[in-house]
């Protein structure tokens, strides 16, 4: 068949790699001038930054995207540095300690901390493993079929029951649950800043999932007992480019074509409801068999298609799916070495513990400039190509409006730029001076990038009661994918919805390899 995919992210690139393997010709559109979205690599002056995925989960063992490398044979084409990140908040730090000190030796830490949040400290570390170990099991669960993966079913529900009353609480309920110190509560939820996510708007049960214990200590074991297999972090050396451009020759190996600068304007549907093509800017028609739209579900099923075609529960769907905010980002090249101030690759620098009001900020297009935190990445600690010699490259970012409250992106971009630097600075003494090279990215960057009128950086936001975007659309013949569909965010994520959507399409439409 002939499949158009609008759209080179990571979940295009996935879904042309698995479906031109097996014979169907695809050809995927990009109105940028570069391939990957925000999964790409740029580079300038001999520096090279990743645009946002940094420390990835789901390379480790058995875990999602490891598969799909292994699933198309490209798993040795992607090399590796399994590490881990620091974490800072005004009080307190948390670093991989010189020792191995076992598994809980952040728990431990806090208990010095805050010893009257001790019995609530033993708590929550057990409801970590059992949230863990029903993570694990729902993976297996996944992946199996038969009589084991009825009895694996078996497991999940015994293992929920003591935890069953919390499957309903949100995040809220969970931090309360366990701990009044406010602090503790800032330290599990800080990592909620990056969805621009309230702690009552996100489930409960996905604390313990976004404060996974290996991010912060590569040494402790990925099995802690049977069935509880934390995830794994890692660097791709070289930078996600590696990723995305090893997905993109994989498609050009297997007679795929992916077009730049070509703009899909609208997606052409019959008098029966069927997508047959689109229509790209050039005023030039594509005829397909079938459609793969990627990136915005707004953008594509709202304004490349008439609405009004749509059914109104599919439509009320799309238009109320809740969306991350974006990011200021600044990439610089330095000229010195920033590892006497930051020991590891990548820091999360906290700086404060409301972050229901940071979110609330956020949301209301109020830019914090740094003050509510950042995030001060080193790609170059990892993969020293990706700077000169004797020089490093340096990313610093931290969430923002998509749209300001008051004041503008483009014309305060050095402004704002400036400012973010300066808290980086207190971190990394003299960073400003020592610059060689930078490169702005505000969310309106972002928006000419990948072609949204909203820049979520991380895709839909995980709102507790809002129903994903489905991957079949009510149009025959058109499919969505990304970290907009059903997927959600992440590139993990995002890259295992692609694989899903490929095998079931691939099983309605076998291709002729």
């Amino acid at each position: 068949m002939k499949i158009v995919i609008i759209g080179s992210g990571i979940a295009g690139l996935t879904l042309g790699a698995y479906l031109s393997r097996e014979g169907h010709k695809i050809k995927i559109l990009e109105q940028f001038d570069e391939i990957g979205g925000v999964t790409a690599t740029i580079k300038q002056d001999g520096f090279e930054w990743d645009i946002g995925p940094l420390l990835l989960e789901g390379l480790g063992p058995n875990e999602p995207i490891s598969n799909i490398l292994n699933d198309l044979e490209i798993n040795e084409k992607i090399p590796l540095v399994n590490e881990d990140r620091g974490l800072s908040t005004p009080d307190f730090q948390f670093w991989r300690p010189d020792k191995y000190q076992g598994l809980y030796w952040r728990r431990e830490k806090l208990k010095e901390l805050f010893p009257d949040q001790s019995e609530g400290l033993d708590r929550y570390y057990n409801f970590y493993l059992r949230v863990i170990k029903l993570s694990t099991l729902g993976k297996k669960i996944e992946q199996s079929s038969g009589i084991g993966k009825l009895l694996l079913k078996i497991k999940l529900i015994l293992t929920v029951l003591p935890v069953k009353k919390m499957l309903n609480w949100n995040a809220s309920q969970v931090l309360d649950y366990f701990f009044t110190e406010q602090k503790i509560k800032g330290l599990f939820s800080g990592i909620l800043a990056d969805f621009v996510v309230k702690t009552d708007e996100f489930f409960g049960l996905g604390i313990p999932m976004v404060n996974i214990e290996t991010a912060f200590d590569k040494r402790i074991p990925l099995k802690i007992k049977k069935n509880t297999i934390q995830t794994q972090y890692n660097y791709i050396i070289g930078g996600c480019g590696v990723l995305v451009n090893n997905l993109a020759d994989l498609i050009k190996l297997n007679g795929g074509q992916i077009i730049t600068n070509s703009l899909v304007n609208k997606i052409l549907i019959n008098e029966d409801n069927k997508a047959y093509g689109v229509s790209i800017n050039s005023g030039e028609k594509e005829m397909a068999d079938l459609i793969i739209a990627t990136g915005s579900a707004k953008n594509t099923l709202l304004n490349l298609i008439s609405p009004d075609i749509l059914p109104d529960d599919f439509k009320n769907r799309v238009e109320n799916l809740p969306l991350m905010e974006s990011v200021m980002m600044v990439h610089i090249g330095i000229d010195f070495d920033p590892t006497p101030y930051q020991r590891a690759a990548l820091c999360y620098y906290y700086r404060t513990y409301n972050v229901d009001n940071a979110v609330d900020q956020t949301n209301k297009g109020i830019y914090h400039e740094g003050a509510h935190g950042f995030l001060i990445y080193v790609p170059s600690m990892h993969s020293p190509k990706m700077a000169p010699p004797n020089m490093h490259a340096v990313t610093v970012y931290t969430i923002a409006p998509n749209t300001l409250k008051s004041g503008d992106w483009t014309e305060q971009r050095e402004e704002y730029a400036d400012k973010l630097l300066a808290y980086a600075e207190e971190i990394i003494p003299g960073l400003r001076e020592h610059i060689k090279t930078r490169i702005i990215m505000t969310p309106d960057d972002f928006k000419k990038r990948i072609n949204v009128k909203h820049h979520s950086f991380g895709g839909s936001a995980p709102k507790i009661g809002y129903p994903p975007v489905t991957y079949k659309t009510p149009i025959e013949g058109l499919w969505f994918a990304g970290c907009q569909s059903e997927s959600t965010g992440g590139v993990a994520n995002t890259m295992n919805g692609a694989k899903k959507l490929a095998k079931l399409l691939l099983k309605k439409f076998p291709g002729k390899k």
